[in-house]
């Protein structure tokens, strides 16, 4: 794939509490064990769908055990109280968000790391075990492209877009992006290999958040202008039927957690349901 029509751009992203990483031997100090690790997380999040489906298109059940949190967390400052105990644990008198996800060493009672991508990526190198090539070797620049697309073209365009007043150029960036992943997904499966990568995940949990958070706060023209990219809903659709996906997507906790967190007004774009999601994954099984 080249990345022409996703070219890298600039983003910044909130600094991770933790940020240590599962290595390859015992020097590493969190090496890989099966069930010495376990994540914490709420697929009502976006990091936290994003790592789910990456540890069950792994088949991490048994491997590494997941602790799922309520879609909307229960401390004011956004934190879980379930996960107080380990943030106190890991840094002497830790006063921020005791907030999700979180990759726990079950061995110490402590935080390995808060940073979804590394997550994703170590779940994948250490305990894949040849299941799914979710990082193809060589594909590292194109992943990360991808990973920059759908933070700065799609998720910071369409709150740009959606905020006060709205941002016509911001509108104009996100169709500008939805319209390069149309051309290119043109006669093609998934986004950059013949199989299912982290690229694809990436870009499915970031329309998922499209259509079920922000459109919420677009008028109606330009929802129906982003669901005017048959191609790449049709993508997303063939997605959410596959059970890793689907099997996942929390509609209600997704909604209660958007309107526990956001103060913006609502728009005409709210009537104007781009997928209906729940009809495509009402057929796979629940594995919670």
């Amino acid at each position: 794939m080249s990345v022409t029509p996703l070219a890298p751009v600039p983003t910044t992203q909130p600094t991770p509490a933790f940020r240590g990483r599962i290595g390859r031997d015992a020097r590493s100090g969190h090496y890989a064990v099966p069930r010495r690790y376990r994540l914490h997380l709420s697929t009502a999040c976006p990091d936290g769908l994003r790592i789910a489906v990456v540890h069950s298109l792994l088949g991490l059940a048994e491997a590494c055990p997941v602790t799922f949190l309520d879609a909307v967390p229960d401390c004011p400052d956004g934190g879980h109280s379930a996960l107080r105990p380990l943030y106190e644990a890991s840094a002497h008198r830790y006063t921020g968000a005791a907030a999700g996800p979180v990759l726990s060493d079950d061995w110490s009672g402590r935080i390995v790391s808060t940073h979804a991508p590394d997550i994703t990526r170590d779940l994948a190198r250490h305990f894949g075990g040849g299941r799914a090539a979710l990082y193809p070797c060589g594909a590292e620049s194109e992943t990360e492209a991808v990973e920059r697309l759908c933070a700065d073209g799609i998720e910071r365009a369409a709150q740009n877009a959606g905020s006060a007043g709205g941002d016509p150029a911001a509108l104009d960036k996100l169709l500008e992006t939805l319209g390069a992943l149309e051309r290119w997904l043109a006669g093609r499966a998934y986004l950059i290999r013949d199989q299912i990568t982290a690229a694809d995940v990436e870009l499915w949990c970031t329309l998922v958040q499209l259509d079920t958070v922000h459109r919420h706060h677009l008028d109606a023209s330009a929802v129906q202008r982003i669901a005017d990219h048959p191609e790449l809903w049709a993508y997303a659709r063939r997605l959410a039927a596959h059970p890793a996906f689907g099997a996942h997507l929390d509609l209600d906790g997704i909604a209660r957690r958007h309107h526990a967190r956001c103060r913006g007004l609502e728009a005409a774009g709210s009537a104007v349901q781009i997928l209906d999601w729940a009809a495509h994954t009402a057929h796979v099984v629940e594995r919670r």
